[in-house]
């Protein structure tokens, strides 16, 4: 299947005619980009957005980028988009540090294995390195802010979320033959003069925030619950309480969504004016301000970041629009009803440094190692959203490779850096989908232990339980122990080495390799 890579200019020429004048430094582009493959478009802007290729508000790409070929399934790829938008929320979104372009280089690590133009990704922070850069950051910020996210970032024709359902009712008809070229190794064509495809609309997903940006949507959002209720969250991205309460909404609407007919929305007003016409029709002044509606009727309203609050009127007002609820539903069954919600993680970072002196000068000075160890750190100091992934495809080789010749007793040290790394769900999605899970076949195998784990040093019990545990943190990684199928890579086999790591260990002499092989088995519960 392939990757390709849409690369849009946000300045329309602009910034190649006088960027050298204004700033001394010569930019071509202000870029936008998106991932194309099975005629779906993937971007972030409003959160991550799946549309027909070429049908945005942005237009036609400047250039087309052949990223290359991918052979993941696509509901594999689906899940791993769905668990970026954890990481790419809509108040993420940041036109310096976390904009469309980081998305598009996680996405083509993960598919791919290569990265982006690298005159894409330092874009920001050659600009930044100007004088008129840093005084017009907050400027720019905003005035791009109206493209990239609204009014109508999300304009456009929906694509299926599922990518079977896009490329089975999609027809692309195309005009001309594109002229390939290559540069510095890149091929790249222009975008032919026509291209039609139709994909269906995506069913709704229940249990979701809905963001809106318009009294058309909130209409039709609150005609929609008129039989059940609905909440809506006014915001602003320069609401610093607000985010207090982002995790609490989204979990109640998680919680909503096995109520069919709720619905929590969110607006924020700053986005455009129409979403301010929204806070005007409910003379909505400060934010945070929730308002409640229940039968289609107004039922209450107040401000402030209380999650507390918050957390007791939604669920109070989920409670009244059920109908005639059976009482064995008021039943606490906390042991029948357990879920869960939040696997157990280790996610604690050791001296990268000393754990390097410890694999040994060979291994640490490899170009691979050495980018996997600066994105720790960066991911550390700035946040995930602030860290793109180094290239994985490379680590594992030259890991898979150098692994059987290092010292028995460097073992533990190697997998308690994937263990660090795999806390991030994308890198952990990787190692989920590789062909035959070389990485963690490599690190995991019990054959330097006479085939039982229980046997094992307990200091390679322990980092191998808690690489396994943080593998949890990655929907993709669930689907594949639980019930994924891939026709290259048997889940079963996935499946069966992360049992017998918790089955084995549990029969360790040492009291903490069963405590974290019990935390393995909680995961797996």
């Amino acid at each position: 299947m392939d990757v390709q890579l849409y690369v849009y200019d946000l300045s329309q020429g602009l910034a190649r005619q006088y960027s050298r004048a204004l700033t001394g430094v010569q930019i071509d582009a202000i870029y936008h980009t998106s991932i194309v493959l099975s005629n779906v478009e993937y971007f972030f802007g409003q959160g991550i957005h799946r549309k027909v290729p070429g049908s945005t508000h942005h237009g036609r790409p400047m250039s087309i980028v052949e990223l290359g070929k991918t052979d993941l399934p696509l509901d594999v790829i689906e899940e791993y988009i769905e668990s970026l938008e954890e990481i790419y929320t809509p108040e993420s979104y940041d036109l310096f540090l976390h904009n469309c372009n980081n998305f598009s280089q996680d996405l083509a690590m993960f598919l791919v294995g290569k990265s982006i133009p690298d005159e894409i990704r330092s874009l920001p922070e050659t600009f930044l390195s100007t004088p008129i850069g840093q005084m017009l950051r907050g400027q720019i910020d905003q005035s791009m802010r109206r493209m990239t996210q609204a009014p109508d970032a999300a304009s456009g024709q929906n694509a299926s979320r599922s990518p079977q359902v896009a490329r089975t009712n999609s027809t692309p008809v195309a005009n001309g033959t594109p002229a390939l070229a290559t540069v510095n190794g890149t091929t790249t064509h222009k975008v032919p003069p026509t291209a039609i495809i139709n994909a269906q609309p995506p069913a709704e997903t229940p249990g979701h925030v809905y963001h809106i940006t318009s009294l058309a949507e909130l209409d039709s959002l609150l005609d929609a619950a008129r039989q059940s209720c609905a909440v809506i969250f006014f915001t602003s991205a320069t609401c610093a309480p607000c985010k207090i309460v982002y995790p609490t909404y989204d979990e109640l609407a998680a919680e909503a969504g096995v109520q069919s007919g709720a619905k929590l929305i969110k607006v924020d007003i700053s986005t455009s004016p129409s979403a301010h016409a929204v806070a005007q029709r409910y003379q909505v002044r400060a934010t945070p301000t929730f308002i409640t509606f229940l039968k289609g009727k107004k039922q209450d309203e107040w401000s402030g970041a209380n999650p507390a609050r918050l957390t007791g009127n939604v669920r109070l007002l989920l409670q009244m629009a059920r109908l005639s609820p059976h009482p064995h539903t008021a039943l606490k069954l906390t042991t029948f009803q357990r879920i869960v919600d939040t696997p157990i993680m280790y996610n604690r970072t050791p001296p990268l440094d000393k754990l390097l002196a410890k694999i040994g000068p060979e291994f640490a000075k490899d170009q691979a190692v050495q980018d996997l160890v600066a994105y720790i750190k960066a991911r550390d100091a700035k946040g995930m959203t602030e860290a793109p992934l180094p290239n994985l495809h490379a680590f594992s080789g030259y890991l898979v490779s150098a692994f059987p010749s290092l010292p028995v007793e460097t073992h533990f040290a190697v997998i308690d850096l994937v263990r660090v790394a795999a806390a991030d769900p994308r890198v952990s999605s990787f190692l989920a989908t590789e062909h035959g899970y070389t990485t963690l076949t490599t690190l995991l195998s019990t054959t330097n232990h006479g085939g039982d784990f229980s046997s094992a040093p307990y200091n390679i019990q322990s980092v191998s339980l808690q690489l396994a545990c943080n593998l949890f943190g990655s929907n993709v990684f669930q689907e594949r122990v639980f019930r994924g199928q891939n026709a290259e890579s048997n889940p079963g086999d996935l499946n069966q080495m992360i049992e017998s790591l918790a089955s084995q260990c549990l029969l360790s002499p040492h009291a903490n390799a069963r405590l974290l092989a019990a935390a393995l088995v909680y995961n797996l519960a």
